[in-house]
């Protein structure tokens, strides 16, 4: 690759790219065919795209070189079909990478520029490797900047274009895998805090129909990759159900906070589903946490690696103490309703750390789930969460691994495996906007309601 730069001097802009991305196929198949492990691109070729297709000038005495919108569009077309043809995935795979791995400098914003758009144009025309690549590229890259590919997607198919989510909704079928990573990636982006950091209503009714569609989807990255007990603090999580829980346990107290008005049924004008949507998220992500005990245990992990970390914990409880407080202030909402509301969020979050507990997802002593919780106002079923026993989901009967610490104190632990003799009824309290289901048949749990 070395001598090529002088080739591509004379070149415009979009034959420049074009050539350099025929060459660095062929530098990449030759490179893995020598079987050099692992297989890397040099800082001289990395120079090379950074130049010809980043358009990042060599020096401050060579000038930029600028692409119009449609050479830009074309050469978008010509990498959508050079992946599309590459049938090796690991030369696939290499590409992506020395085209769009961070390198920590200015030439960053260029590839992030451009890797929005190719993978938008993927999602447009179905391109299957480019998705692939990128969610490899979403599992290894800082979340930062996975947040900011996911907010060009949500912006190009959820907001800027009506009508044009159909289109995303296809990567369900198409990219499993990718699929997954974007689920993982707009869960971190909108936490809820802020109106403008609530996932909008039409990408909210695709990932709903996602996980009803199959529940296995949030976990497909999870099955399919090679897990330590640390993944590095920077990167995505391994799956999105903690930012899924997230979201189903604020959205009663967070979108109640960002309307002004809510009308006589419960919901708001401009966004009537909003409720039925997360009650049904989360029934699909309680789901999806009972089938991780086969899943652990067939990997040997069950009683070892925790989908759910502390730590979300801990900020998940503290935003909703904050958002509890916020809502005994709200002036436009009787203070009735905000207590319906203000109990449901409390009745999710307990119905979820029960299920988590219970299925191996979650993974601590009952005192560290005291302590994180000791902010948040009293709730009958959280109390119970708390200080009651955590059995293991029936069809479980093996006992869970030693993993932390805390292990020997830990109630999924420490607590023997057995059926349990009253199923948890449907909890009485609901609301019209978020209406509550019943917990889930055949998840132990030693609950009758007060009346």
């Amino acid at each position: 690759m070395g001598d090529i730069r002088q080739s591509l001097l004379p070149r415009d802009v979009l034959s420049a790219a074009k050539e350099l991305l025929y060459h660095l196929d062929i530098y990449i198949c030759n490179l893995v065919q020598s079987g050099r492990q692992p297989p890397q691109v040099d800082s001289k070729t990395q120079e090379l795209v950074e130049e010809f297709i980043l358009h990042a000038p060599k020096d401050r005495n060579t000038p930029a070189r600028r692409m119009s919108a449609i050479q830009e569009l074309q050469l978008l077309e010509i990498m959508c079909s050079c992946f599309q043809e590459q049938s090796r995935d690991t030369v696939r795979q290499l590409m992506f990478s020395a085209l769009f791995s961070l390198q920590g400098n200015q030439a960053d914003e260029s590839r992030m520029a451009l890797l929005g758009k190719l993978v938008s144009m993927a999602i447009a025309f179905g391109r299957v490797p480019i998705l692939e690549c990128a969610a490899s590229w979403l599992q290894r890259t800082h979340r930062v900047y996975c947040v900011r590919l996911a907010q060009v997607l949500v912006d190009d198919y959820c907001s800027m274009v009506p009508g044009s989510g159909p289109t995303l909704q296809n990567i369900h079928s198409a990219s499993p895998r990718f699929c997954c990573q974007f689920i993982t990636a707009v869960t971190t982006l909108y936490d809820l805090t802020t109106e403008e950091l609530t996932p909008p209503l039409e990408l909210l009714q695709m990932i709903v129909s996602w996980i009803q569609d199959d529940p296995r989807l949030v976990l497909i990255n999870f099955l399919n990759t090679p897990l330590s007990g640390n993944q590095p603090i920077s990167s995505l999580d391994v799956t999105p159900l903690g930012g899924l829980m997230r979201w189903c346990v604020k959205a009663p107290l967070a979108y109640r906070r960002d309307k002004k008005q809510a009308l006589t049924n419960g919901t708001t004008e401009s966004e009537p589903e909003v409720g039925p949507l997360f009650s049904a998220l989360h029934l699909s992500v309680l789901q999806v946490l009972m089938l991780l005990p086969n899943i652990l245990n067939e990997k040997g992990l069950f009683g070892r690696l925790a989908l759910l970390q502390m730590e979300c914990l801990a900020s998940l409880s503290s935003d909703l103490s904050r958002l509890l407080d916020q809502a005994d202030k709200h002036t436009h909402a009787s203070s009735a309703d905000s207590r319906v509301l203000s109990q449901l969020a409390l009745e999710r979050l307990a119905q979820a750390l029960q299920v988590a507990m219970a299925n191996g997802a979650l993974l601590c002593s009952r005192e560290d789930l005291r302590t994180i919780c000791s902010r948040l106002p009293h709730n009958n079923l959280l109390q119970l969460v708390l200080s009651g026993p955590v059995m293991y989901y029936n069809n479980i009967h093996t006992p869970p691994l030693a993993f932390s610490p805390h292990a020997a104190h830990s109630p999924i632990a420490s607590h023997p495996t057995h059926p349990a003799h009253t199923p948890l009824p449907t909890h009485p309290s609901s609301h019209p906007q978020y209406p509550t289901q019943p917990f889930m048949t055949g998840m132990p749990f030693p609950f009758r309601p007060s009346h």
